[in-house]
């Protein structure tokens, strides 16, 4: 009897445990695309353009690959990787991320695998920009198209780490093969990109403590300047205006003769004057002067010219008064 109570209990349990569930369909964590504004890592503006972002988070972390815009004959996609280590409980059913330093054999892999035909050289120049030191390795296809590998790790110094805060650590890497750009220009892209996800708690802190101010702010003899090679090298002056160019004018020549102007095309010839020109009201009258001549001046150099051709007589000597001697002049 009491074996008959006990199995009827569990039943009744197992109906109501079925009633109670939501029967939903549930994806298994893994890897999801995310929006472009969500990027833990953003290019620098002008570019290159970020195509896709695919995410997966981790019980230590979260890692993202930034699909960048390729323009290249080289196989293999533009990418901007990063993964940040340190955050507990992020995603516990995935697992913890491994991680390992940054070592040379591990980095020759990944370059090798970065640009497949291109031969990749490391360079020995130390580095850094505004995260802390970083090393590239940079090549050319057959085809001339550039290609640049960049690693860099953000971690804050073990002096930091001993005081049980500092511990969280990023990983970025960058491929970057392109058509039309140089090395240089790719090279800036490694020191133009923005860091924007962070930490939640000072203790996962990748960056260290701050820095201390400047020896020189606030001490005499220490002037600092808006730029690097000050205002002496180069004076300015101030309350004085230059003063203005003077232009030389050329002489006046002798005036040239007025140019004839000339017929306009498809225009009837005008005919030429026929016969003496004859004078208007107040003009003396001329005689033998062709119409081609030019009138001479009446003045020149202070002495009077006087008018060759017959003279018209006066009203007042006419007739009788012709003999007179005022007419005879």
């Amino acid at each position: 009897m009491r074996l008959w109570k006990t199995i009827s209990l569990v039943a009744v349990t197992g109906i109501m445990a079925g009633c109670t569930s939501t029967g939903g369909v549930r994806q298994p964590s893994g890897p999801e695309t995310v929006a472009p504004e969500k990027a833990l890592v953003l290019p620098p503006p002008g570019g290159p353009s970020i195509v896709s972002v695919v995410e997966r988070k981790r019980g230590n972390g979260v890692e993202q690959t930034i699909s960048l815009f390729t323009s290249s004959s080289v196989p293999g996609q533009n990418f901007l990787k990063v993964q940040f280590f340190g955050a507990s409980g992020v995603n516990p059913g995935t697992g913890n991320a491994g991680f390992s330093m940054i070592n040379e054999s591990g980095i020759s892999r990944e370059v090798a695998r970065s640009a497949p035909g291109v031969p990749m050289a490391t360079s020995a120049t130390f580095l850094q920009n505004a995260y802390g030191p970083f090393g590239y390795a940079s090549g050319s296809s057959r085809s001339g198209d550039s290609c640049i590998y960049a690693w860099q790790q953000i971690r804050s110094s073990a002096a930091a780490n001993t005081q049980a805060r500092n511990f969280g650590m990023i990983q970025l890497r960058l491929r970057l093969c392109d058509a039309n750009a140089s090395e240089r220009q790719l090279l800036g892209i490694v020191y133009g990109y923005t860091i924007s996800g962070t930490f939640d708690g000072v203790i996962w802190n990748p960056y260290g403590n701050p820095p201390p101010a400047d020896v020189a702010l606030g001490r005499t003899g220490a002037p600092i300047y808006p730029d690097e090679g000050g205002y002496r090298a180069s004076p300015m002056p101030i309350g004085y205006e230059p003063a203005p160019a003077i232009v030389s004018r050329p002489r006046a020549g002798p005036a040239r003769r007025a140019s004839a102007p000339q017929p306009v095309q498809g225009a009837a010839p005008v005919p030429a004057p026929i016969g003496p020109r004859v004078p208007l009201p107040g003009d003396a009258p001329q005689a033998g002067i062709t119409p081609d001549a030019a009138a001479a001046p009446v003045e020149q150099a202070g002495q009077s010219v006087r008018a060759i051709g017959v003279t018209v007589p006066s009203p007042d000597c006419i007739g009788d008064a012709a003999m007179t001697a005022a007419c005879r002049r």
